[in-house]
Parts: C-alpha cells; structure tokens; sequence
C-alpha cells in the first residue's frame, strides 16, 4: 500500500495541512511539530505525489527534453548542460528520444505535453511548419537548442553555423588550398544547409570555383564518411583538404585516407564541424569547429526556466560565440 499524506498526518496527530507545509519548507510550522512529522514520514517512508501537488500548484517542476539520439555524443553533450541548469533550478528531467523522426517527435511533443510538463526544450534536425505550429500552440514555453527555425519565431540557442563553415573555408584557402572538399549532412537538415552555405560563400570568397566532385553527402556517421572519402579519392579533381559536417565523418575521411596511404596531414589536411571528444581520440588529434555544446544546452535551460518563471528575457534568439581548435588533422 502507498503512504498518504493523510497516513502521515494520522500518525503525527497533526493535519494534513500541517504536513503539506513541512513537505515543501513552509517555514510557518513549529520546529517540534516539524521534527515530529519529519520522523514520522521518514519511518512510514512516505513520499509525495509529484502530480497531484502538480495539479494543485499547477507546476510539476519537471521539463520535457527532446533529443534525436541520446547516444550520439553530440546530443549527449548538449543534454548534459541541459541537465546541471535544470537541477540548479531543481526541475525535473523527462528525456526521449525521437530518432531524428517527424511523426514521432510531434506524438512525443504531445505525450510531454499531457504529461504536464512546465516546458519543453526541443532538438531536431529538422523543424518544420508543423512543428512551428506544435510549438506556437503549446500552453508551455519552448526552447530549441542546437536547432535552427528559420523565421525565428521560436527561442532557440545556437552558433553561426554558416559563419564557421565560412571560416573553415577560409583557413583553409589562405593556406594555399584550391581543392576543398566538403562532406555534407543529410540534404534535409537546416543545419547542413546553413553549413553548405557557408562552404560555398567560403570559395567565393577567395574566387575559387564549386566542383561538384568535391561536395559529397553524407548522413553524420563514421560509416558515411569512409564512403565520402572512397568518392573524393576517385575523384577527376584530388582534394588537399576535406571539410566534414561532423566528428564521425571526418574520423572516417581519416582513417579511410590512412588506409588508402595518403598522409595527414601532409598530404590531406582534414577539419571538421562538432569538436566533441572524439576529435581527442583520434590520430592526429581532429582539427574542428569548437561548437559549445555544453553551452549551448545549459543557455538552453536557463532561457527556459525565464519563459517559465516569466523573468525579463532579453532576446529569444541566442548565438553563442564559436572558434577554429587547430590539432594535429591540420598543418
């Protein structure tokens, strides 16, 4: 049998408002009395009912986190930082995985919501008019994080994704390279299109040409870039350098050029786009875009306990600051 409340306050011979007021730190109880009914929930183990003081206080303190992969290290990343903000704020943390799935990510966006949720913080590939149109009938606050929504009509936490691939382009051509080639994200993440902007702005950028030889999709995993790089090495025009959409692309353009026995970077400078541990674990040492990850899920969570609480929010678009790690991928 569960332990009630009123088992609680029966056997301290107070009310049960009396115990409600000790549950949440009411300071407004005599310490005796609060002593009292302290040793008597811890005997009877008793635990309050998180929904029904929920739906007393209309807050459940709890937030829905969204992510596409929880065992992609990128996400993991992002959810770590959104955690410790939550706690600090002592929220709760509901975390599913919508396996980069439409359908699913809007039954989930539902399922948090009848859950009662305080909010929701929302990482996808892809946000569509749809999923803008979930988030704008949501009766709790929303926040993307490492996501993009185009119109800006939902808070959101980010990097300039098309100024750092401009960068990257950029480094790289000011080294002399003429041959940059570029691996890409599935065609229908934003992300990927901001990036692939910022590449070809990049080319323009020092009056070089797009070969279309040189742009290769892949779809973020170790697998995807091994094929890239079997592409780019048939190519009619060799890269000297290789720009990867992600750590586990550039790992596989790495290791499928070692194999080929071509010499990084000597021969191939190779840079990628997330700079999460496994740019470290690699050798030589991945040369990436310092993308925040942390950050970004913690700015997340923190702009979201604002909508929440309805503090002063200055702006609802948030970009984070970005750099260029230069490691041993890279001369």
């Amino acid at each position: 049998m569960n332990v009630t409340i009123y088992d609680v306050a029966r056997e301290a011979s107070v009310s049960m408002a009396t115990v409600s007021r000790v549950v949440n730190g009411n300071p407004n109880v005599k310490p005796a009395t609060r002593k009292k009914v302290l040793e008597v929930i811890e005997r009877l183990g008793y635990r309050p009912n998180a929904v029904a003081r929920g739906l007393a206080s209309k807050k459940t303190t709890t937030v829905g986190v969204i992510i596409p992969d929880i065992s992609n290290i990128f996400y993991a990343e992002l959810a770590r930082g959104i955690e410790d903000i939550a706690t600090m704020y002592k929220y709760n943390i509901i975390l599913s995985n919508s396996d980069q799935n439409k359908d699913k990510e809007i039954r989930l966006i539902h399922t948090m919501l009848g859950k009662q949720v305080d909010g929701l913080v929302f990482m996808g590939s892809r946000i569509t008019q749809e999923h803008v149109e979930e988030f704008e009938r949501s009766p709790v606050p929303v926040v993307l994080a490492g996501s993009l929504e185009p119109t800006g009509k939902i808070p959101s936490v980010n990097i300039d994704y098309r100024e750092a691939a401009v960068d990257v382009v950029n480094s790289l051509t000011e080294k002399g390279h003429k041959h940059v080639a570029f691996i890409d994200g599935p065609l229908d993440d934003t992300i990927s299109q901001y990036v692939l902007e910022g590449y070809k702005e990049g080319l323009a950028a020092a009056n070089l040409p797009l070969t279309e030889e040189l742009v290769v999709d892949g779809d973020y995993t170790y697998e995807s870039g091994i094929e890239a790089w079997h592409k780019l090495e048939t190519a009619s025009v060799k890269p000297t350098a290789v720009f990867a959409n992600g750590d586990e692309m550039a790992l596989g353009v790495i290791h499928g050029a070692q194999d080929s026995g071509v010499k990084i970077p000597e021969e191939l400078e190779v840079i990628s786009f997330e700079s999460t541990k496994l740019a470290l674990m690699v050798r030589p040492q991945l040369t990436s875009v310092v993308q925040p990850l942390y950050d970004i899920g913690a700015v997340a969570m923190r702009l979201l306990t604002k909508y929440m609480n309805k503090e002063e929010v200055e702006s609802p678009i948030v970009v984070l600051p970005h750099r260029i790690e230069t490691r041993g991928s890279t001369k």
